[in-house]
């Protein structure tokens, strides 16, 4: 493979990855019972995703390939534990890239619409066709990957910005007045909206499951990471802000039930036209295109990592003589994304991925124990502080937010879990699974050791590309809890 990403693909990949069909439907569901509070369900969020950042960026840096945590946890616990992460990872972004390709349509088809030329096309059949060209992107090459990745990604920061000047005639500041959840919101709804949106900032180490395609891997992994919360946590805040305050409050409980809260939000509020037209713009073209395009090229590289240890058979760890591609890993998913987009079912797809995220960010978080543990010698170029209470504590929150889920959504992840480990039982028990398993036990164990550094002036040019992520994104940050602040203060 090419180390082609430099930190803002390993950025635009995990902040695109996580920016999409969470933040658009569940995450602003969550509105519906915290109303002006979903500041707080969100901080939450945020909070909870800070701390396993941190233990990503040290494993992440330490180990820097292509698997993530499957990497991690195999070195940590086993192959059993690794395969185990790997396969729901695999399963979680497939069934995003679905997700993402049919709220695709869904938005096009409205976008479609509100200019006038309404379309009488299947969303299965846009959306099947959108998958087939982002698995020609993924399969051409990381670079064009990467590429098209920025474009997407400041296409949506573009879009939205518009966006937000255009409303700002419609906003109704007043709703942020007392700054409460609504009426009939307990404890047990906090939860539950907190794990909706957490659902917003799953997906927040997808850089590492590149590992071995970025470039200065030791210092822009941990960057990533550090980074991706805050910027998830400032889009998130934006855009919920923005629908606070466009809707009549006497109306923000019907967003429980919305299946794209934006859109209706914006009709409630008898907004139509052109910012309805531009969000759909900004939706499907960036966030949902950002979204699709690295849940193909991060779990191939999963099934690459994994094939090359023996737990999957070797075609899956065959790479493109041109383009360095793990293809037949792409060409699979493609093919699964494609399967799994005839159900038509956004909502079925989404508590399916929910599990798998929450499943295997758990199994990272106890291996990241056992490396500490296991391997104290491993060379880390970042430390997480206070590793194994940190994680301990992030289990426990993470179990919590799992007994969340809709039931549907546990027993297919349950399946998904039993399905995998009887696959890994059948293959490395057979003859050909034994021999690559021997194989590729026979060398020493790969690290972050020995990697190029970068000159000092790439280190320069490093670090004032960072310093400035981390300013805008500071100031940002400021400003959109001034946002929820100040109208609640102003009597």
């Amino acid at each position: 493979m090419v180390r082609a990403l430099g930190l803002r693909e390993a950025i635009t990949i995990t902040v695109g990855t996580v920016v999409g069909v969470g933040l658009f439907t569940v995450g602003a569901n969550a509105i519906g019972w915290m109303g002006p509070a979903i500041i707080l369900a969100t901080l939450v969020a945020f909070l909870v995703s800070v701390y396993p950042a941190l233990m990503y960026a040290e494993m992440g840096a330490a180990l820097p390939f292509a698997g993530g945590t499957y990497n991690f946890a195999t070195e940590g616990l086993g192959k059993l534990w690794g395969t185990l992460a790997g396969w729901n990872f695999v399963i979680s972004l497939v069934a995003v890239a679905t997700g993402e390709s049919l709220a695709f349509s869904n938005y096009f088809k409205w976008m479609m619409e509100g200019l006038g030329v309404p379309l009488a096309i299947d969303e299965r059949i846009i959306a099947g066709a959108l998958l087939v060209i982002f698995t020609l992107i993924n399969w051409r090459g990381i670079k064009l990957a990467g590429v098209w990745q920025n474009i997407f990604v400041f296409f949506f920061w573009g879009a939205a910005t518009v966006w937000f000047i255009i409303m700002i005639p419609n906003l109704l500041t007043e709703n942020f007045r007392p700054l409460v959840p609504l009426p009939g919101t307990g404890w047990r709804e906090f939860i539950l909206a907190t794990s909706l949106v957490w659902w917003c900032f799953a997906g927040f180490e997808t850089a590492v499951a590149m590992g071995e395609e970025i470039s200065f891997p030791k210092i822009n992994i941990p960057r990533a990471m550090f980074l991706a919360p805050l910027i998830v946590f400032v889009v998130n805040a934006f855009f919920q802000w923005f629908l606070v305050a466009i809707m009549p409050k006497g109306e923000l409980t019907a967003l429980q039930e919305a299946s794209a809260p934006y859109a209706e939000g914006m009709r409630m509020a008898g907004i139509a036209g052109i910012p309805f037209v531009l969000l759909c713009l900004a939706i499907a073209f960036g966030g949902d295109l950002s979204t699709i395009n690295p849940s193909i090229g991060a779990p191939a590289r999963y099934l690459f990592g994994m094939a090359r240890d023996g737990v999957l058979p070797p075609v899956f760890g065959r790479l493109h003589p041109r383009y360095k591609t793990p293809d037949f890993a792409i060409w699979f998913l493609g093919l699964a994304m494609l399967l799994l987009v005839s159900t038509g079912s956004i909502i079925y797809v989404a508590s399916v991925s929910l599990f798998a995220d929450l499943a295997y960010y758990i199994i990272g978080f106890v291996a990241a124990i056992g490396l500490r543990l296991k391997r104290p010698d491993l060379p880390r170029p970042y430390k997480a502080p206070a590793l194994i209470p940190g994680a301990i504590i992030s289990i426990i929150i993470y179990l919590i937010m799992m007994t969340q889920l809709p039931r549907e959504g546990i027993w297919t992840g349950l399946i998904w879990l039993a399905l995998g480990i009887i696959f890994y039982l059948v293959w490395t028990n057979t003859p050909a699974g034994r021999a690559a398993i021997k194989l590729s036990s026979s060398g020493p164990m790969k690290t972050s050791e020995g990697l190029p550094d970068p000159t000092p002036e790439e280190r320069k040019r490093m670090d004032r590309e960072y310093r400035l992520w981390w300013a805008v994104f500071g100031c940002l940050f400021v400003a959109v809890v001034a946002l929820y602040a100040i109208p609640a203060l102003i009597k």
